[in-house]
Parts: C-alpha cells; structure tokens; sequence
C-alpha cells in the first residue's frame, strides 16, 4: 500500500474542482449577498478550503442566534471534509494493525471494533448533543468501517450465487429509498440508529456488485445513462447546493421550472468543471509521473485557498457603507439581559439562574420569565423600571416557553426536558421571591410552528398549550402574585438584517422586506391567547403590535432602526425606544403596583 500515491490521486481528483467552485460561489456571492454575508460566508469557505468546516458546523449549530444553515452555500462541504479526515487517519490506523500482526483477520478485527465504537458514541450523542453525532468525523467512522468490511466479503462468494446477490441488492435499494422517503430532519434523529438504515443498503448494493454479476439493480445500474451520472458524480455534488441556495435566495417561491433550471445549471456547471478541471488534471501525466507531483501543489493550492478566503472575509467589510455596518452593529448587540453572561440559560441547563438589574437596594421588583421572546423585552423592561425605583430580576433560557408545555427542541432533536425541569424550578423561585409583577412573555405558537415546519408536533397541541399557558398564569396568580404577559412580536419569513442589508447593497428600500399583517402578525392566535389571559385573576395581557404594524403592513425598518435582528427576535436598539410604551403598560396602567 502506497500511501503517498493513494494522497496524490485523491489530490488530483478532489482538490482542484472544490477549490474552483468554492472561488466561483464566492464571485457569485458578490452580486447576491451583503457584505456582511459575504464575509461569514468567506470564513465558510476558508473553513472548507481546509477540509475542515465540520468543525465551524458544530460550534455554528450551538448559536442560538446563528444564521440559519440553509443560506451556507458551503455547508454541504461537511461531508467531503469528514471524507478526507477520514481518510487521513483511516490507512495509519491499518497499518499500524499490520505491524502488530500482519494479515486480514486483523485488519477485519481493526476495522470492526473501530467501527462499533464509533457507532455507539455516535448513537448516545446523537440524543444528547446531535451536531457532535452528525459532524464530528469520528463519530461517523462506523459508516465508513462499514463500507470497508463489504469490500473484504469474498468475491467468489457472489459470484455462486448471483439470484442471492440481486436479491440483496433490491434489498439495499429499498433501504436507501425508504431512508429517503420516510425520514424528516425534525422527527428522525440522525444519524444515531436511523443511519443503519441507509448505511446498511449500501453495504447490500457493495456486496451485490462485488460478484460483478450484472443482474437485478447491478444491470440497472450498469446502465450507461447512470455511468454518465456517476462519473460526474462527484462536479455534481460541489455544484448542486450553491446553486439551489443562490435561487432561492433571488427567488424565495421557486417554483417547479424555476427547480428545473437549477437542475440543468448544476447540470452545465458540472459538465465543465468535469471536462475542463477535474479530469484533465486528474489524467495528467506529469502530475501522475509520481507523489510528490501532486502532494507539494495540493498543499501550496491549499493554503492559497485558505489564504485568499480569508482574505475575502476581511475585505469584504473593509470600508463599509455606514448604513451596512449599522445593520450588522444593530443586528450584533445583545439584549441588556444576554449581555450580561450566563442570564439566558443553554438548552441542557436544568438549574435556573436568576440575574439582578438595577437598583440593587430597591425595595420592589419586577420579574421577567420566559425564552428568547421574553429576553428581548428585557432591555425596555429594565430602563423602564430603574426609572420607577424598581429592580427587574430574570429567569430566561434558550427556547423555553413559560407555558407548561413540552416541546420538541430542532436544536437537540428530541423533547426538550431540560426546559421543564427548569420551567418549575423558576417558578418556584419567583414565587418565593414575591416581586410586585410577573413580566412573562414567549413565541407565539404560530410563529413556532412557522419556525420549524416540519417540527414533531401531537395532534393535541393547541389544548395543551392553551392548558400550559393557563397553568403558568394561575400557579402565579394563587400565589397572589400580579402577571402581566406581553404579546409576542411578528413573525416575518425572511431574516430582516439580512433582507434589509441586501436591499441597501442592491439600491432598494428597506420596505422590501415588510410583511402583510395577515402573514406577520398572528392576530388570530393573539385573540386566543388574550382570553386565557383575562380569564386568570390578576394578569393583564399587554399587547404592543401597534408599534411594528399598521392595519395592513408589519414593518421592519420603524423610525429609521432595525426592528429585528433576525425573523422574530427584536434588534436591541429599536428595543430600547419601546421603553416609553413599555413604562405606560405596565407603571402608568398600575399593572405594576404601587
């Protein structure tokens, strides 16, 4: 085994076509993306020029307040960087194996315990923290270690029997296409115990062929139209993702010949890249004459790519337009509550954390409860009470309604239990703390479902969030404590910073990016959510949408601020000109006390 040649071909192969279509996505990014964008999106790209942005995925999914992942038009470099460090460490590993004790059983033994290993760690983090389970290569090297045991079956073996073959193969084909019919990002936790599927229809289509005995799939396969595919396979796969992310960007509503044309781009694009990148190179005689030939350019076009990316990143905001870096400030800054660490608790915190602001020696308080929805009132909500000689003292976590309710987390991909050991904790803390009011706010749960689409939801879900609204408000209310809960904000499609700092970096208006009321406002779960609360003893439901909507347009862009930071979350500093409102609902109303 030469490791040295083996580096080379895949060298030959992968690297020259990747680092091609990572430069063309980055020149396209110019004319479709803000400055802002471009930059993140370079760091994407020096990340995946160095076959590591698995590594930037995993921190990435951990931010609550991380762009969202389908605008990456380099996210889909995940897997080729799993591949490559995969393949980095996988032949030491077996040669290793071989000096110990040379022969194949050893090589078998190697490779199946590395890969019951790997797939037991991955199948415990995948319920506990996926983004590991799903990035981190290691914990997918049992696919690779089963892909590596196929191709040790013996040939003969097959060969005898090849109606037994076909069999499997039809086997593993109906694996892989029930894998992808079936399966849903939100109720298939992956990879964990769902990727044995597909992983072993794959091995039954690898053992099938290994007989080369065209019959059943094998034949099907054989086919020269799918030959063809195969062999751009791998143009393919780099082309398809920027493509389909840029269209959707340009055109959000794609619709069935506006998919079609993406498909025959990506099509186009990967037939050049095929003829004119990747194979010539690959064949090259002079490159292939030995190892070094190809290893020394690769390493130099390597860290050229991650040099110019980088450089991309910096210059991409170097003198920028003041309103593009207002966007980006606004959009940045946290809520007064965020930005003091550790106030808005993590998905797997169970212990709350309870933070003071104000001032401390003040003799009435204010408590503020809830997730995100509620953080982002805590800024207005604070100025407002430091002007009434009030303290405001919080409970927040990440995604976690004040509502007795269970929910599905999409960032864990399982039932978010730490939100209701923590939900009773803090209720319990607050009670025995008797503030003169309870400031509870949370995402609707129409923008909730909007949110997560695909989210795992029961069929009694408006029952019961109606029932674990209601139950939240009375524990306080029997406690003989005030609640005042405030209407969540609208909803929008798009990310405002985004839609806004595009619009200006293209010379349009921020008005773009509004929303009809009917689309953003929620008025119908509203109206619902405003009778629980008035049916409760001593709540008050407080509702501020008139300052984002009139009675047809949601805006995003409000007295020349930014109104949000991303779809649902309010930017900090329109935030802090909602004090005045905020001090009237809840100080001038008396909702507060005396």
């Amino acid at each position: 085994l030469d490791l040295w040649r083996f580096y080379a071909r895949r060298a030959r192969r992968l690297l020259p076509a990747s680092l091609f279509v990572i430069f063309a996505t980055l020149v396209a990014g110019y004319f479709i993306l803000s400055p802002d964008e471009q930059s993140l999106y370079s760091k994407g790209a020096m990340f995946a020029s160095a076959y590591a942005i698995n590594f930037w995925l995993i921190r990435w999914s951990f931010d609550y307040f991380a762009p969202d992942a389908a605008n990456n038009p380099f996210i889909h470099f995940w897997s080729l960087s799993v591949e490559e460090q995969f393949y980095f460490v996988w032949p030491g590993l077996l040669l290793l194996a071989a000096w110990l004790r040379p022969g194949k059983r050893t090589a078998i033994l190697v490779i199946g315990l590395t890969g019951a290993v790997s797939f037991a760690v991955c199948a415990w983090l995948t319920t506990v923290a996926q983004p590991w389970a799903f990035y981190f290569s290691p914990l997918r090297a049992w696919e690779f270690a089963a892909g590596g045991l196929a191709t040790m079956a013996p040939a003969k073996f097959w060969r005898e029997r090849p109606q037994l073959g076909a069999a499997l193969a039809w086997l593993g084909l109906a694996l892989i296409a029930g894998a992808y019919l079936t399966f849903s990002e939100q109720d298939t936790p992956f990879p964990g115990f769902a990727a044995v599927v597909p992983v072993a229809g794959t091995v039954l289509l690898l053992l099938s062929g290994s007989g080369n005995v065209q019959r059943g799939p094998s034949a099907m396969l054989a086919l020269p139209p799918l030959q063809w595919l195969g062999k751009l396979s791998y143009s393919l796969y780099l082309w398809h993702w920027p493509v389909i992310v840029y269209a959707t960007m340009m055109v959000p509503d794609l619709s069935w010949p506006g998919r079609l044309a993406c498909a025959a781009l990506t099509l186009a694009l990967s037939l050049f890249t095929y003829n004119f990148i990747e194979n010539p190179i690959r064949r090259n005689g002079w490159l292939m004459a030995n190892a070094a030939r190809a290893l020394i350019p690769a390493a130099m076009l390597t860290g050229a790519g991650v040099v110019a990316t980088y450089a991309n990143a910096r210059l991409a905001v170097d003198g920028l337009d003041p309103s593009q870096r207002i966007i980006a400030e606004t959009a940045a800054q946290p809520s007064t509550a965020r930005a003091k660490v550790g106030c808005v608790v993590g998905y797997e915190t169970v212990t709350p954390k309870a933070c003071e602001f104000g001032a401390k020696n003040a003799e009435r308080s204010i408590a503020l409860f809830g997730d995100s929805h509620a953080d982002h009132w805590s800024t207005p909500l604070i100025e407002a009470a430091k002007r009434n000689d009030y303290k405001v003292v919080t409970w927040l976590k990440a995604a976690c309604r004040a509502s007795r309710l269970t929910v599905w987390s999409s960032k864990l991909k399982r039932d978010y239990t730490e939100c209701d050991q923590w939900r009773e904790q803090s209720i319990k803390e607050i009670i025995a703390l008797r503030p003169s009011l309870v400031v509870i706010s949370e995402i609707s749960l129409t923008s909730s479902r909007k949110l997560s689409p695909d989210a795992r939801q029961s069929e009694s879900l408006d029952q019961d969030w109606k029932g674990g609204l209601r139950a939240t408000l009375e524990a306080f209310s029997q406690a003989g404590l005030k609640v005042a809960f405030i209407r969540d904000v609208p909803f929008n499609t798009l990310f405002v910073d985004t839609c806004v700092a595009r619009a200006l970096w293209r010379g349009q208006t921020p008005s773009v990016c509004d929303a009809p009321r009917t689309d953003a406002a929620n008025d119908a779960m509203a109206a619902v959510e405003r009778d629980i609360v008035r049916a409760v003893p001593n709540a008050t439901y407080i509702d501020m949408t008139d300052r984002f909507c009139d009675a047809k347009t949601c805006h995003v862009f409000i007295d020349g601020k930014l109104a949000y930071r991303d779809r649902h979350h309010m930017a900090t500093p329109f935030a802090q000109t909602l004090e005045p409102t905020v001090e009237r609902a809840l100080f001038s109303t008396g909702a507060a006390g005396k």
